[in-house]
């Protein structure tokens, strides 16, 4: 063996050790990230009834928003307009932007339809326990019937009004459960090639400041989506499988890259148009999941909008989460 080839050898070494310390420090953090608003939650004072949880809400809102913006979107533009891909299609056509784009509509309509199913079925159930419960008890029914007749004839408005309050008072867990289903969606996507990428870097130069700025980053988006799991108030169970899934995408990417190191080419054409789309798709689930289902939804509530005290915080915290995390673009 020759010295230059004793001395790549060693390198894929040294390589090699990084990735698979890299493994552990990822999903320590990336399970510490998705667990900490978990277990906070159980705490009074953090429990999403509570204005802090707001704040930290618009934290982790921010830290998706410039995953989106500063991280993402980017690397679909870097992908799909690489030099490598000279004479293709794709590069007459911003299709990063375009792909971006048709992603936060696709988001939109799968919001909107889940949303009008789960309301609708929530709502069927209802109505067939109130059935149930008439023919079960006809004096109630009975009684029942009067007092809102009676209602009926002497406050017809307030009736319609508490009426509609009354149907859709399940609707905003149900949204959180969509929001948190679709916002996971966007994040695997993009955690898995990120994976993919490191574990297949053969630059121990490279894959040092990743981990590190890889580790951050999936801790601060771990909140982000921990927030979300506990707003949505799913079972145990739901929770942890959904919290597993986030935290092993990142290291099972690596572990990946690392078997296909050897046949993978990330200069090829298939590998940088597979990662632009999945990037570009990402990149638009993210920023539409962060700007409407995130901050919108609570920056518009009347709770926010009637405390400025609350409202400063929150704005201060969006750009402290935005901020940190696009300081990491700088590594990763």
């Amino acid at each position: 063996m020759n010295v230059s080839s004793k001395k790549f050898a060693e390198t894929r070494n040294v390589a090699l050790h990084l990735k698979i310390g890299a493994i552990a420090s990822i999903l320590t953090a990336s399970t510490i990230g998705v667990c900490l608003p978990i277990v906070a939650g159980r705490i009074s004072v953090l429990r999403p009834d509570n204005d802090i949880f707001f704040v930290i809400k618009a934290f982790a809102a921010g830290v998706i928003l410039a995953t989106g913006f500063v991280h993402i979107l980017p690397d679909a533009f870097k992908s799909l307009e690489n030099e490598c891909l000279k004479g293709n299609a794709l590069k007459t056509f911003p299709f990063a932007g375009f792909i971006a784009m048709m992603a936060a509509i696709c988001s939109l309509i799968v919001d909107v339809v889940a949303t009008g199913y789960y309301q609708r079925g929530d709502h069927f159930r209802k109505q067939q326990n109130g059935d149930m419960e008439e023919i079960s008890n006809p004096e109630m029914g009975n009684g029942r019937e009067s007092v809102e007749h009676e209602n009926h004839l002497h406050t017809h408005g307030h009736t319609h009004v508490s009426h509609t309050i009354d149907e859709n008072s399940g609707s905003p867990l149900l949204r959180q459960r969509v929001i948190s289903q679709v916002l996971e969606l966007g994040i695997v996507a993009h955690s898995a090639i990120i994976g993919i990428s490191l574990g297949t870097s053969q630059s121990p130069c490279t894959i040092r400041p990743l981990v590190a700025a890889l580790s951050f980053h999936q801790l601060f988006e771990g909140m982000g989506l921990g927030g979300c799991l506990v707003q949505a108030g799913f079972k145990d169970r739901s929770t942890a499988v959904m919290a597993f899934f986030f935290s092993t995408t990142t290291p099972l990417g690596i572990a990946v890259g690392i078997a296909i190191s050897s046949a993978y080419h990330e200069n090829s054409a298939t590998a940088l148009i597979v990662e632009g789309v999945f990037y570009s798709a990402s990149a638009g689930i993210l920023i539409y999941m962060s700007l409407v289902d995130l901050l919108a939804a609570d920056f518009f509530k009347s709770r926010m909008q009637s405390k400025v005290a609350l409202q400063l915080w929150a704005y201060i915290a969006l750009l402290l989460g935005a901020s940190v995390m696009s300081l990491l673009a700088k590594w990763v």
